[in-house]
């Protein structure tokens, strides 16, 4: 029997409701640098505070995206490759991912309540051994044709097959 090869993505979106220690941090410094990187992309005689409107304004906005995920490396790299956020069957936390897109889902410069990002996290290639019950089931090792340690996520809103390799069989 074949097995397919799937990549999951993960969207952990952070706004100033967050009572976790680490997503405050993430909202404060990603907040800090997108008020000092926005001043590059908005004119100064007719300043536009939120992101969306001075991205209809001035397209190359588009880069504070990556300008504003800066600020979030550091914390990123804090997490050791593990995404804590999402817990699988047995209450672990140890999904693992290999990169990250942190994207600005809207901000204002005036008012620091109003911003929110979204961090989609991308794991290794795995096997897709099955779903059962509502829960994938997974294996980090791709090699494997019989045996497999697996991983139980159960399915979640913000979890998502964002790559498929069936193999033919």
């Amino acid at each position: 029997m074949k097995f397919s090869k799937i990549r999951m993505a993960f969207r952990l979106v952070i706004d100033s409701s967050t009572t976790v220690t680490w997503q405050k941090y993430v909202f404060e410094d990603t907040y800090r640098e997108y008020r000092m990187q926005q001043q590059l992309y908005n004119n100064p005689e007719n300043p536009k505070p939120t992101f969306r409107e001075l991205l209809y304004e001035n397209e190359k906005a588009e880069k504070l995206h990556f300008l504003t995920g800066m600020a979030a490396e550091p914390y990123i790299r804090q997490l050791k490759g593990n995404i804590y956020e999402l817990q699988d069957a047995l209450g672990n936390s140890y999904l693992p991912f290999v990169n990250y897109k942190l994207d600005i889902v809207n901000t204002d410069s005036n008012d620091p309540s109003r911003h929110k990002i979204g961090i989609t996290f991308y794991t290794p290639l795995m096997v897709l051994v099955d779903i059962v019950d509502r829960h994938y089931l997974l294996s980090k090792d791709t090699d494997a044709t019989a045996h497999w340690e697996i991983l139980s996520f159960p399915m979640h809103p913000n979890l998502a097959i964002c790559y498929l390799e069936k193999e033919n069989e």
